[in-house]
């Protein structure tokens, strides 16, 4: 019987072949192009069929975070549009932290992932198809050092400006399908929510902040290996484009809420994190904040306030990330920012055997996301907000 064949040279594609017997492989994920981050992995396995496969991801304790290890599972498809699990083992003693993924494919090509890819090509097509809709428009904000637009699109002729970006890290995909969601509902317009979003607000939505990363198959930077989200307080168009045309784009128009879409590699749930830190804190930011957790808790199973980082003491928190900076720079707006964190191993609270975590439940939190926020802006209208600017 011959050897299976492996590969990851395709979009988003990360994996590196120590060796292939049989049905057995040895592989290692590739670090971040100058980075030491590594986690991401993508890639295919073909001439497999009927075959169980054993395949060895090794040196993962050297991974950016291996106590995400244990208790995950490998994401698997045959169709590249559902997204399975396959039965995973961890052994931080094997070969200095092996992930051992044990699938049997049905067909002669299966492909594996950290998580369900969101691939540069969907995203263009989320572009287009979003943009031709009645009532959106689009812009470029700038481009990244490989030369890719950094897309945003925009709907709503409201007062109150939303920002809504994702996929700083690129490895997160989830938070690109979250955007999906979000992006088809805000776009639609027999949609209720979408209608009255639109009516009070100017949203902005930049569903993929890194593509270069997301292309090149990167856990957690751009294309010089820079964590995007450590750039807020000072970007430069050498190390961090896509943060300076965002951050430039926001100054623009000033910000009222933004959201932040990323993924937690350890902690299996659903959480945010807010700005509790920030030097210039005002009273109904924090109250704002706790009140738009408190409603998207109660609207939806997949979301939870019990898990989460912890907070910042009062005046320490870290201004080079986004919430964070958003928070502060735009405090005589009242701005609400926050974090949105999605599992890459499930939501226990309402676990999901067949996929875990999944671009389907991402984008549903996506709409979820957006009822919330008009059941937030409604609350907010009933208690007269008043921030002092024109």
């Amino acid at each position: 019987m011959s050897d299976i064949a492996i590969t990851s040279a395709f979009d988003s594609g990360n994996i590196e072949v120590r060796s292939i017997f049989g049905d057995e492989a040895l592989l290692k994920i590739r670090p971040d192009q100058d980075s030491s981050f590594l986690q991401w992995f993508h890639f295919r396995v073909s001439g497999a069929r009927g075959r169980a496969l054993t395949l060895q991801i090794t040196g993962l304790n050297g991974s950016a975070y291996p106590m995400g290890w244990p208790g995950y599972r490998a994401r698997v498809s045959e169709d590249r549009r559902f997204w399975g699990l396959a039965d995973c083992a961890w052994d931080e003693s094997l070969e200095g932290g092996t992930l051992t993924i044990r699938y049997t494919p049905t067909s002669d090509v299966a492909w594996f992932a950290y998580f369900a890819p969101y691939s540069m090509e969907r995203h263009h097509d989320l572009v287009s198809r979003i943009a031709s809709a009645p009532g959106v428009s689009y812009r470029a904000l700038g481009q990244t050092l490989d030369g890719r637009s950094l897309d945003c699109l925009e709907v709503g002729d409201g007062p109150l400006q939303v920002w809504l970006y994702a996929r700083q890290h690129p490895g997160e995909s989830m938070a690109e399908w979250w955007m999906e969601g979000a992006l088809e509902l805000l776009a639609d317009p027999a949609n209720s929510v979408a209608r009255e979003l639109r009516r009070r607000c100017r949203v902005h939505l930049v569903p993929n902040a890194n593509p270069d990363g997301s292309a090149r198959g990167h856990l957690r930077t751009n294309a010089a290996g820079v964590n995007l989200n450590r750039e807020w307080q000072d970007p430069s168009a050498e190390r961090s484009p896509e943060v300076l045309a965002l951050r430039t784009a926001m100054d623009e128009t000033g910000v009222d809420f933004a959201m932040d879409v990323h993924g937690d590699e350890a902690i299996p749930a659903v959480f945010m994190a807010g700005f509790d830190g920030i030097p210039s804190l005002r009273p109904e930011q924090a109250e704002g904040y706790r009140r738009f957790i408190a409603i998207l808790e109660r609207r939806t199973p997949d979301f939870q306030t019990q898990r989460g980082y912890p907070v910042a003491p009062p005046g320490k928190s870290n201004l080079t990330m986004s919430t964070n900076q958003l928070a502060e720079r735009f405090s005589g707006r009242g701005c609400v920012a926050m974090t949105l964190e999605m599992p890459f191993k499930d939501h226990d609270d309402a676990p999901d055997p067949r996929q875990a975590w999944s671009p389907e439940r991402s984008a549903q939190l996506g709409r979820d996301c957006m009822a919330a926020l008009l059941e937030w802006l409604e609350g907010r209208d009933s208690v007269g907000h008043v921030a002092d600017y024109p």
